[in-house]
């Protein structure tokens, strides 16, 4: 199979630090699309994880029940994601890594973050010249003492190793040369990325279209609302007990095991809802 029977299984242990969408988000086009799809097609086309702002998202269940589906064959994966949750890129990249037919991964528009290597897993990737990479170090919210900022910097440095590993057995790059690159967060265009060795080819111009819709604007507002929560120091779970009182729907999230003191979600509630008049 080629570099992908070279490449390292992701060993790692999820933590209780939750990771937070990516600054792609802001160059994420969720329109874009594959032209033409087989059967044996997996898309990759939102946030890494369950979204619970807009009820989707792309999950290693999901993706190990369609591996499961196909048998063996061969499989095409579109990527058009600005990344997510590290842990369920982590858990997709070994499942495609160890899938045992032959992998393509088509980058059609984005692949940022958690989405860059999850494509590494693939015996051959292809990417759309106007196409992006974007790698950069693991980033996450944390509150606490100093011992837990450390703790939490360890980590942290740790699935950076880790993801630098992927990439380096996939592109033939140093470790020192990668880090360099995740550490000033790098955007790759397509040339760039085949140049690299991110990918291996280019697709068909024909192979990708645009779809528009309000939909589309509606998740891209939604991310944008749970980044700046995110980047506020709001917690996962307090940002989904927002979410779901935002909808109107009673919340399903667990309580923090330190709560946010100074939280007043009434407040945000209505500060959001205000906003949203104003558009």
């Amino acid at each position: 199979m080629g570099k992908r029977n070279q490449l390292p299984k992701a060993d790692f242990k999820a933590e209780k630090h939750g990771f937070s969408m990516p600054l792609a988000l802001d160059r994420w086009n969720p329109a874009i699309k594959a032209a033409d799809e087989s059967d044996n097609t997996i898309s990759i086309m939102d946030p890494i994880g369950y979204d619970w702002w807009t009820d989707t998202g792309v999950t290693a269940k999901r993706i190990s029940a369609a591996l499961r589906s196909m048998n063996g064959a061969d499989v095409v994966v579109n990527i058009n994601s600005p990344g997510g949750d590290v842990f369920e890129g982590l858990t997709i990249y070994n499942l495609l890594r160890e899938y045992e037919g032959h992998v393509t991964v088509r980058v059609l528009g984005l692949a940022a973050s958690a989405a860059s290597f999850i494509a590494m897993a693939a015996d051959e990737i292809q990417i759309a010249r106007a196409g992006f990479f974007m790698i950069h170090n693991a980033w996450t919210g944390v509150w606490g003492n100093r011992n837990d900022m450390r703790e939490t910097a360890d980590f942290l440095e740790q699935i950076d190793e880790t993801i630098a590993d992927i990439y380096s057995i996939r592109t033939g790059l140093t470790i020192d040369e990668l880090k360099a690159q995740m550490d000033k967060e790098s955007w790759i265009n397509g040339k760039n990325s085949v140049e690299q060795g991110f990918a291996d080819s280019y697709l068909d111009s024909d192979a990708v279209e645009e779809v528009t819709s309000n939909s589309s604007k509606d998740r891209i507002a939604a991310h944008k609302i749970d980044l700046i929560m995110a980047k506020a120091g709001v917690s996962r779970n307090d940002r989904r007990t927002l979410m779901k009182d935002f909808k109107g729907t009673p919340s399903a999230a667990k309580a923090e095991t330190t709560p946010s003191a100074s939280l007043d979600l009434s407040g945000l509630i209505k500060d959001m809802q205000d906003a949203a008049q104003k558009f």
